[in-house]
């Protein structure tokens, strides 16, 4: 195959995959996240589907996460009241942690090309300093704490530097855990 055919089969490939995520996001997403918005209607339905509920919800957070434009306050408020504050806060960090990992093995394997689905160019050159620092795990710790970052944007970010993934799992999970606890609390 010649380079310009490679060239249009990326291109093409670029839009569909742009507007399969845009059609994803309509038709799943939006809906999602209207459900979970009302926590007593979500509290009947996961009380009702029991386990199959619980796995249904930890699913919604990692396609949350990996679609990224999707807001995970409403999910972290509903499982709140749907487990509990502390089982909830824990099965939504497990899960968006789960989406994270996947997130950044993807990243891994596709680069950057798969990372501009998400972020723009300008966004990933502003963070160029996290790329190969040292200090940049301790800096992305840091922005994971602080609520309301966009850590999954961020996520996308990560699977760019040369982070080893047992880091990213224990950035993930712990740096985000506050934010999630506080929501669930809420």
């Amino acid at each position: 195959m010649s380079e310009k055919n490679k060239r249009y089969f990326k291109i093409a490939g670029f839009i569909l995959a742009v507007i399969f995520i845009i059609v994803i996001s309509y038709f799943i997403g939006k809906p999602m996240v209207r459900f979970a918005s009302d926590p007593a209607m979500f509290r009947t339905w996961v009380d009702e589907k029991g386990f199959l509920g619980v796995l249904a919800f930890t699913g919604m957070v990692i396609f949350q996460v990996l679609l990224a434009v999707i807001p995970g306050g409403p999910f972290e408020v509903c499982a709140g009241y749907a487990f509990g504050v502390w089982k909830g806060a824990l099965l939504c960090d497990f899960a968006t942690m789960i989406g994270s990992v996947i997130v950044f093995l993807f990243v891994r394997r596709f680069g950057l090309e798969f990372v501009e689905l998400f972020v723009s160019k300008e966004k990933i050159e502003s963070v160029r300093f996290l790329k190969s620092s040292k200090k940049s795990e301790s800096i992305i710790f840091l922005l994971f704490l602080i609520p309301g970052t966009p850590k999954d944007l961020l996520s996308y970010l990560v699977g760019l530097t040369d982070m080893k993934l047992s880091h990213w799992i224990f950035i993930t999970f712990v740096g985000r855990f506050p934010a999630v606890f506080l929501s669930a609390l809420g």
